[in-house]
């Protein structure tokens, strides 16, 4: 029995893709749909949210910049 082929969409285009080895892009369509997408991660055009309060919980590391105030 074959299992038939699964397809995902594209996430900058969403042209479906087979999920497969032979689908050199994966996720993605093309080469340019990859490279679309990670010109976005680094001009930070997608960004993770953070919760600023938790930053103001953590205690803080000293670091080589406090060695120069004493």
């Amino acid at each position: 029995m074959s299992v038939p082929p699964r397809f995902v969409r594209c996430p900058q285009c969403a042209t479906p893709v087979e999920w497969s080895p032979t689908s050199r892009w994966r996720p993605f369509c093309s080469e340019r749909c990859k490279t679309i997408d990670l010109g976005a991660w680094a001009s930070e055009a997608y960004r993770i949210p953070v919760d600023e309060s938790a930053d103001d919980e953590s205690p803080r590391v000293p670091g080589p910049a406090d060695d120069d105030a004493r």
